[in-house]
């Protein structure tokens, strides 16, 4: 009998607690089954501080409560890549860094981070260009930065993964896939996200289409899903605070099950590419914002994430792919049974 392939699941933890809080956030990711959790915004009691802000005690503090909640890291939910790649006024609050200093500190810490947390994976971003630019037309200095970026990953055994996300260069499918084919670096790889391509007015074809384009350079998806209600008219900027329609990946406009049945397919060869690096599988990472979402984080509460899922393993159920939640076999090994 054939195995089925088998993906991780994991998830942006802060999305399940109401005020951000550890203990909320482990506790919830403990009693859905999950052992990965994706580490983004945290108030470990010096208040709510992106990953990014965190000191030594606070990261030793967090260390010892996933051993107590047998938890581990998947990847550093960085926000590396959502700053402006030029200095220009367009009317954005984004920030410009120059990129030698961002590579220096910004970058640097990501890395350190990842170390600290025994993970292998940043989750990134491909820089604002100014707004009503044309994003190709930002290619090629993206493509020089984000190179040097997979660099200092690599450098430090890590791998930097391209989300796909509105207003960022790469907004699509097919320009990360360009930008994955120049830059062209084993330490950089691409993060997609169904929901975040349906927001953009993008029909189930459509998003399927820009899946099948990044499918080269691949490496772990988001879930989340969007539903329509009127259509969008326009593609181009879009206010990321107005999206209010987020929904499980089972009840959206993205068609998750024909996306993770063609996914299926390819993660036995991905997974030996990914433990060639260090990574211990095929990450699934829910990011569902079921109850809100915006430019730098969403929530669900912890309601909304074991709704997300359920949603996510019915979809799985149906498409063939397996996966492990924790059950009593994991607490006796826990307790040494």
């Amino acid at each position: 009998m054939n195995e089925l392939p088998q993906v991780l699941l994991s998830g942006f933890a802060d999305e399940a607690a109401n005020d951000k809080l550890a203990v909320q956030q482990f506790s919830a990711f403990a009693a859905l089954g999950l052992e990965y959790y994706s580490l983004r915004f945290i108030d470990v009691g010096n208040g709510i501080k992106n990953v990014m802000q965190l000191n030594k005690s606070e990261i030793s503090k967090i260390r010892k409560m996933e051993g107590e909640y047998g938890l581990n890291v998947a990847s550093i939910g960085s926000p590396i890549g959502k700053v402006k790649l030029v200095d220009s006024d367009d009317g954005s609050k984004n920030k410009f860094v120059k990129f030698d200093k961002y590579l220096a500190t910004d970058v640097q810490k990501a890395c350190d981070l990842a170390h600290a947390f025994e993970t292998k994976l940043i989750r990134g971003f491909s820089f604002y260009h100014p707004i009503g630019s044309d994003p190709y037309d930002h290619i090629p200095q993206a493509v020089e930065q984000l190179g040097q970026i997979a660099e200092m990953c690599h450098r430090s055994d890590l791998t930097f993964g391209l989300e796909v996300e509105a207003n960022l260069i790469g907004q699509t499918g097919d320009i990360l896939a360009e930008i994955h084919k120049k830059v062209n670096h084993p330490a950089m790889m691409l993060i997609f996200d169904a929901g975040n391509l349906v927001c953009q007015g993008y029909t189930p074809d459509e998003v399927y289409q820009q899946y099948v384009k990044m499918k080269p350079g691949l490496g772990w998806m988001h879930i989340k899903d969007y539903k329509v209600t009127k259509p969008i008219t326009e593609k181009g900027h879009i206010d990321e605070d107005a999206l209010k329609n987020f929904v499980p990946s089972d009840l959206g406009d993205s068609a998750h099950e024909r996306i993770l049945r063609d996914f299926g397919a390819m993660i036995p060869k991905l997974e030996k590419k990914l433990q060639k690096r260090g990574i211990p599988g095929v990450f699934l990472d829910l990011e569902p914002h079921v109850k809100g979402g915006g430019q730098f984080g969403g929530f669900s509460g912890p309601d909304g994430m074991g709704v997300a899922l359920r949603g996510l393993c019915r979809t799985l159920d149906f498409a063939g792919v397996d996966y492990h939640l924790r059950d009593f076999d994991d607490i006796c090994a826990a307790r040494g049974f």
